[in-house]
């Protein structure tokens, strides 16, 4: 299974990499207010991949900090009811959110 995941690696960075090389040429992205960018088209559709990838990890950052908290509490709860249940108490019931 490993070996067929590197394949499938190989053969995705050899395309990407022919990609790359077959458009080298330059292409120019208006902004406004006159502003020009003229870089090979490679670099720009990179540069909008990683613009892409920055904004994604970005909108995904305040659920997973969100998590951390959640399983940091839980594990909280879980010592303590551990430790109840070695002294054979009771645990307080878990507060409803």
């Amino acid at each position: 299974m490993r070996i067929l995941i590197w394949l499938i690696r190989i053969v995705l960075f050899a395309l990407f990499l022919i990609l790359a090389v077959a458009n080298t040429q330059d292409a120019t992205l208006n902004f406004t207010a006159g502003m020009a960018w003229e870089a090979p088209l490679i670099l720009i559709g990179f540069a909008f991949f990683a613009a892409g990838l920055l904004a994604g990890l970005l909108l995904t950052l305040p659920t997973s900090i969100r998590r951390r908290f959640e399983i940091a509490r839980l594990k909280r709860e879980l010592a303590v009811a551990q430790q109840a249940r070695d002294k054979d108490e009771l645990p307080p019931p878990p507060p409803f959110i």
